[in-house]
C-alpha cells in the first residue's frame, strides 16, 4: 500500500493509458479492417476518440482537477486538446513515416507510435495541463 500512495498518479494514468490505448486501437482496427478507410484517415479518428476518453479520465480521476467554472474548465480544456494535438500530430508523421517511407506494417507503427504518444501525454498532462498550483 505504501507503493501505491507513493505511485498511485503515475499507476492510474498507466491504467487509464491502457483503456485509452485500447479507444485508440480498437478505434483503428474497426476503421481499417472493418469499414476499409484508408490507415492515414483511421489513425486520426482513432487519436480524436481516445483524446476525448482521455480527458474525461484524466480529469476526473487520474490528475484530480480542481478546477472549477466555466472559464477555468474551458482554458484546462484548450491546454488538453492543444496537447493532445501535438500528441496527434506526432501519431500522424509516426504512422506516416513508419508505413509509406519505411515500408513497416501499419499495425506494427500503430504500436511504436502508441508507446510515443503514452510518454508524451504524461509528460504534457503534468507538467502543462494539471500541474498543481
Amino acid at each position: 500500500m505504501p507503493l501505491f500512495k507513493k505511485y498511485r498518479e503515475l499507476i492510474v494514468y498507466i491504467f487509464f493509458g491502457v483503456l485509452t490505448t485500447l479507444v485508440n486501437w480498437a478505434a483503428y482496427w474497426v476503421l481499417t479492417d472493418l469499414c476499409h478507410i484508408d490507415y492515414l484517415v483511421s489513425a486520426f479518428v482513432a487519436q480524436v476518440l481516445s483524446i476525448l476518453f482521455a480527458y474525461a479520465t484524466n480529469r476526473t480521476w487520474v490528475f484530480h482537477s480542481q478546477v472549477r467554472g466555466f472559464r477555468g474548465i474551458a482554458l484546462e480544456m484548450v491546454k488538453f486538446f492543444g496537447a493532445r494535438g501535438v500528441s496527434l500530430v506526432l501519431d500522424m508523421a509516426c504512422m506516416y513515416v513508419g508505413v509509406d517511407m519505411l515500408h513497416i506494417g501499419d499495425k506494427a507503427m500503430k504500436i511504436f507510435s502508441s508507446v510515443l504518444v503514452v510518454i508524451a501525454n504524461y509528460i504534457f498532462s503534468k507538467l502543462f495541463v494539471f500541474k498543481k498550483k
